[in-house]
């Protein structure tokens, strides 16, 4: 193979595998805790799908909200949901994208954009599932009866969502990411990272020496 042919096959191979972790970061995440509501219930997914779009954009931003959400749903028994959710969660996931994903741009939680992307997201899960709710349960008050349960879910993902992003950001793990996706850790030492995210120390450059407590 060519070079370019070798660069496009790594390059598919890694898309690949980060919309297949980001669909499963999903699931997990919808299902490991689920309060009911009426219709439904409430679930820490949003945070994750707001993450993987701001951070990865377009393709995996809807693949993982459609999927990994309609997988959850599959595997938690709630059938009646699994196309709205696919529908729903996909076009929310493309959203916050388009509106905050930049290509070749670090992600930075204090943009504007950032802001403006996830809360059109969180507004697209709330409509979404009051009036597929309206639908599959053949009344404006079943759908309706969803919105106090979906907004307190909505906030709480979006809070999340600037927690974990803030301390991304304070990990200096946007670096890792560039904006087409492709992960850059060549020059950024991976314990440094660690000890940014637990103790607050700054994020080090290259390989720790031997004997440097520093690290430790």
């Amino acid at each position: 193979k060519s070079m370019n042919e070798k660069k496009s096959t790594n390059w598919t191979a890694k898309k690949l595998a980060i919309n297949a972790l980001a669909i499963a970061l999903v699931c997990v995440s919808t299902m490991v805790i689920q309060i009911p509501i009426p219709l439904g219930y409430m679930h820490l997914g949003n945070c994750c799908i707001l993450l993987v779009s701001v951070y990865f954009g377009n393709m995996t931003g809807m693949l993982a909200g459609g999927i990994g959400s309609c997988l959850a749903d599959l595997l938690s028994g709630y059938t009646q949901w699994i196309i709205p959710t696919l529908i729903i969660k996909g076009i929310m996931g493309l959203v916050i994208a388009m509106i905050a994903y930049r290509e070749g741009e670090e992600i930075r939680m204090m943009r504007l954009r950032t802001f403006l992307g996830a809360a059109a997201g969180i507004v697209i899960m709330i409509a979404g599932y009051t009036f597929a709710g309206c639908f599959l349960y053949g009344g404006m008050a079943a759908g309706f009866a969803q919105i106090p349960g979906l907004t307190t879910e909505g906030v709480i993902g979006l809070l999340l969502f600037y927690v974990i992003g803030f301390a991304f950001e304070k990990a200096k793990i946007p670096v890792f990411i560039k904006g087409d996706g492709d992960f850059v850790i060549e020059n950024i030492n991976i314990m440094s990272v660690y000890s940014a995210v637990v103790i607050g120390a700054p994020i080090r450059e290259g390989k720790p020496k031997l004997g440097d407590d520093s690290y430790n």
